[in-house]
């Protein structure tokens, strides 16, 4: 197996590794959350019990205190438990339904002034288990019900010379009380499935774009490795040339194999993108005085200018340019900046200046082209962004150059400053801090 292809089953590893920690923190924090809102709904309902127990032994008492004297409504519960039809010109059976739906709306009523809405049912017997009343409605049901003793005193036990108790039952207490809280338990629901749906979304997303980033990464590692094939064979008929070259020949050879060194510079930077977008270590800076470096880079884009009519001047400080960078990319990312000075004016003016500073480099670029606006200057610097007329673009290329010129910066701890305004040019500022002692200033 090919190294390229072990290391992007590495890389598929380690994705699948990321990937399965996500959706474990994921499902461990939603069932967290889960758990959480179950306690808090819990709660709610010991609150709500301990509550409706309060406004139950509340309204018994006001039933109990009822039913002690001699009314209309104990008059009649009174002939209907003791099967007396003889007060009314009605039979027994009617006598005691109306008793039992008269006694039921009592019941209702001192409930509902206390805020208790829920469904009930009553019996009305004695401590010797004769039952003389029950509510109109009966549940045949016998599990989850909660029941409520109520012993009376007063007028209907001294007619009976007995003791009574009215028990009131509630059915499906929970139902209830779920449903009194429902000013919480459906929020709590909805937020909860508006915070799957969310982060669902995201991770979808999220690993859409990595499909699309490794999909990208892997079109262009095939393509720049296509293209080498034809730079290594320029290279190769450029040193067979230059054997039985002239001497006018020769400056155009220098400039063929300068540039073609140049085009295999631009193609391993775009291999080593896909790690820099990776956070891999494609960039591992190492000390140096770039100087040298910087005075051969200006003196070749002297010579391709004097080719194309660009006008190029460049001034560099005497002394060393010690920086911690690496050489390569630092001058991929100023020749993206010369070129761009280049590409983007008429008849190009460009000038560099390279000044030491007390305790930084400062690499100044100054171009006269078209300028760039205010609001587009944060928005250059992110990738695939161009700046063009309306949708017509002037200069063909693919938004990368300067995103790449920011995030190689970034990586030498330095700092891009750019002033322009349209109509007037643009000048791009470097700065770097030098190196004094092993250490960066």
């Amino acid at each position: 197996m090919k190294l390229k292809e072990w290391i992007y089953l590495i890389y598929l590893a380690d994705d699948l590794k990321k990937r399965n920690i996500y959706i474990i923190i994921f499902t461990v924090s939603l069932l967290g959350l889960a758990v959480v809102q179950y306690q808090y709904l819990q709660i709610g309902l010991s609150l709500a019990k301990v509550q409706f127990n309060r406004k139950v032994q509340d309204a018994a008492k006001e039933v109990k205190d009822g039913l002690a004297t001699q009314n209309q409504l104990t008059f009649l519960v009174g002939k209907a438990i003791q099967k007396d039809g003889s007060y009314f010109k009605l039979g027994l059976d009617s006598i005691q339904d109306a008793s039992s739906y008269f006694l039921n709306d009592f019941i209702t009523e001192n409930l509902v002034k206390h805020g208790l809405e829920a469904n009930f049912t009553y019996n009305l017997f004695s401590k010797d288990s004769i039952y003389y009343l029950q509510s109109p409605s009966v549940s045949r049901k016998k599990d989850n019900v909660v029941s409520y003793p109520i012993e009376l005193y007063g007028y209907l036990p001294n007619l009976l010379e007995k003791r009574l108790v009215l028990e009131l039952h509630f059915q499906n207490l929970n139902n209830y009380f779920l449903g009194q809280l429902n000013g919480l338990t459906f929020p709590s629901l909805l937020f909860l499935v508006g915070i799957v749906v969310a982060i669902i979304w995201a991770l979808r997303t999220y690993y859409w774009q990595r499909n699309v980033i490794t999909t990208t990464n892997e079109f262009i590692n095939n393509l720049t490795h296509e293209l080498k094939t034809p730079v290594f064979s320029i290279s190769l008929a450029t040193k067979l040339l230059e054997e039985d070259a002239g001497p006018k020949q020769q400056h155009v050879i220098s400039l063929i194999k300068q540039q073609t060194e140049r085009l295999s510079g631009h193609i391993d930077k775009v291999l080593e993108l896909g790690s820099l977008e990776h956070k891999k270590n494609a960039v591992v800076p190492q000390e140096l005085d770039f100087r040298p470096h910087l005075l051969k880079l200006c003196k070749e884009f002297e010579t391709l200018s004097s080719i194309e009519g660009t006008t190029f001047d460049y001034v560099l400080d005497e002394g060393c340019y010690r920086i911690n960078v690496e050489r390569f990319h630092l001058e991929n990312a100023i020749n993206n900046l010369l070129d761009n000075a280049k590409k983007y004016a008429e008849n190009p003016k460009i000038t560099l200046n390279a000044r030491l500073g007390e305790n930084k480099l400062e690499i100044v670029i100054e171009d006269n082209g078209m300028g760039i606006k205010k609001e587009e200057q944060e928005r250059i610097f992110k990738k695939y962004y161009r700046v063009g007329n309306g949708d017509q673009y002037n200069v063909k290329g693919y938004g990368l150059g300067l995103s790449y010129v920011k995030r190689i910066m970034h990586s030498f701890r330095g700092k891009i400053i750019l002033d322009s305004e349209p109509g007037r040019g643009t000048r791009i500022a470097l700065v770097l801090p030098l190196v004094k002692n092993g250490n960066d200033v």
